[in-house]
Parts: C-alpha cells; structure tokens; sequence
C-alpha cells in the first residue's frame, strides 16, 4: 500500500533514507506547534518521533524499500526432488486373507 510513497522517497535518495534528516525535521515542525496550547499534543508526538528517529539513526538504522520480486514460475522437472523410497503401508498378511464363507446358518 506503499509503492506510490516509495517511489518519492526513492527520488530523493539520501536526504530521505537518512534518519538523522528526519530527526531534525520532526523536532524543527514540533517547534511552532508548542506555541499554541491546542496543538501541544501534536507537539509532543512530533518531539517524540524526533527523539525514535535520533534513536534509530544512531544505531545505525536506514530505510530500505520493500520490493516485490518477480515470481519464478516453478519448471515441471523440478517440482518431484525423488520418488517415494518406501512401499505405501499395507495391512499384515494374516488380514490380507480372504476369510472362508460362512457355512450353513
């Protein structure tokens, strides 16, 4: 549900894909919402995802984009590894053995 995002955060290459820039972006949009008292709560989560993003950029993280690979259709041949190396189970020869009709009644 990603792919039209990922495709603009792809364009802009590294200033994107690098955490310490969005850091800094999150903490510079949270400073003129905590001027004003009904945007505080906005103001905190930005700060609290600045503060996730320094984070994760100091421990070495980057975006990477997610990319679906072509499907491989599998061939015929290779779909049977082996043949099945032991006899299918049979019943014990003593319950192969037809039992003798019933006589008389």
């Amino acid at each position: 549900g990603q792919k039209y995002l990922t495709v603009v955060v792809k364009v802009f290459g590294p200033l994107t894909r690098n955490y310490y820039v969005r850091a800094v972006l999150h903490a510079a949009l949270a400073v003129p919402a905590g001027f004003l008292l009904s945007t505080i709560l906005g103001t905190v989560c930005l700060g609290i995802a600045s503060g996730i993003y320094l984070l994760a950029a100091v421990r070495g993280e980057e975006w990477r984009p997610i990319e679906q690979k072509p499907r491989e259709r599998p061939h015929m041949g290779d779909t049977i590894k082996q043949p099945p190396s032991n006899p299918p189970p049979r019943p014990p020869t003593d319950a192969r053995k037809k039992q003798p009709a019933e006589v008389g009644g």
